[in-house]
């Protein structure tokens, strides 16, 4: 049963990814959808499919979105800002020191273009990636790996799961895509045709940043994964993507192993998470400690569920 739950996040992401990027550029064509209205219509999609899904799991089971992490309007804004300003912050350490070693170009920047890439960008990874990924996985995959075993496998676990995740979404993005008229990328490991080691290898550490970030806050705390994950798709779109997003900012690269500082931030944010999560133990707002350790209240909430659902047959 706590194996299923947590490939069931796996595949409800899976199966949410491949259909909202198989149906949503069709409707988008059909629509008359360009620009960003035609970027935001597979990423509503994706919500769409991944959040009720897991919604009606946990209702089955007699629990709530509170359970696997997310909260109140205070706690998540809070927990919202941790994730994105801890990833932020690793980032700009890393990428600046790589800039003053003669890496990384000064940048051209284009303010009043980067704050709209900013937040179209923003509204785009929330609902096609950050909001349904950590739901389905840091969520829901998370919480039911961490009810019956330690922080450590259960950080491992949905790392696991979410390797999965990409190439299952092109399996179902091939299955749906020919019956809607539209064309599938190539089915792999890895989407649009990457290197699949290379991406495989990024998405462990990033992975585990993410679990990481999870952790790290006892309040809302599947917020702060998902502040991570939206500062970490925006810094590596800005930064070296800018000029083909369009996104005000330009930048010349040395070379392209310069992409190696990647999971270098990571990891220093990764510290960053775990320092944050042993200062608030000690101010007794995180009870459990070492890797992938998450608190009392989410370390429990598998269980919870468990008699939740016992109480109501």
């Amino acid at each position: 049963m706590v194996l299923g739950r947590a490939l069931g996040g796996g595949v409800i992401m899976g199966v949410a990814l491949g259909a909202g990027t198989a149906v949503g550029p069709v409707l988008a064509d059909g629509l008359g959808l360009t620009g960003f209205a035609a970027r935001l219509l597979p990423a509503v999609l994706v919500s769409a499919v991944a959040m009720p899904l897991v919604v009606l799991t946990l209702r089955r089971r007699g629990g709530s979105l509170r359970d696997i992490g997310f909260g109140g309007p205070r706690g998540s804004l809070r927990a919202l800002c941790v994730g994105a300003g801890v990833t932020v912050g690793a980032a700009a350490l890393v990428l600046g020191a790589a800039t003053a070693a003669g890496l990384l170009g000064r940048p051209h920047l284009d303010v009043p273009e980067l704050a709209g890439f900013l937040v179209t960008n923003g509204v785009v990874a929330l609902l096609l990636e950050a909001l349904p990924e950590e739901t389905t996985l840091r969520g829901q995959t998370w919480t039911a790996l961490r009810g019956r075993f330690g922080g450590v496998v259960s950080a491992l676990g949905t790392t696991a799961v979410f390797l999965v995740v990409p190439g299952l979404s092109t399996v179902v993005e091939a299955g749906i895509a020919p019956l809607v008229g539209g064309d599938a990328g190539p089915v792999g490991l890895a989407p649009g045709g990457q290197d699949p080691v290379d991406y495989l290898i990024l998405l462990t550490f990033f992975g585990l940043m993410l679990v990481t970030a999870r952790t790290a806050v006892r309040r809302a705390p599947l917020w702060a994964g998902i502040g991570a994950h939206l500062a970490f798709l925006t810094v590596n779109r800005v930064v070296f993507e800018g000029d083909e997003r369009d996104a005000g900012w330009s930048v010349h690269v040395s070379s392209p192993d310069v992409e190696l500082l990647v999971p270098v931030y990571l990891l220093v944010a990764m510290a960053g998470f775990a320092v944050w999560r042993r200062v608030e133990r000690r101010r007794g707002g995180v009870g459990a400690s070492g890797p992938g350790a998450g608190a009392p209240s989410t370390a429990s909430a598998d269980a919870s569920l468990s008699r939740r659902a016992a109480a109501t047959r």
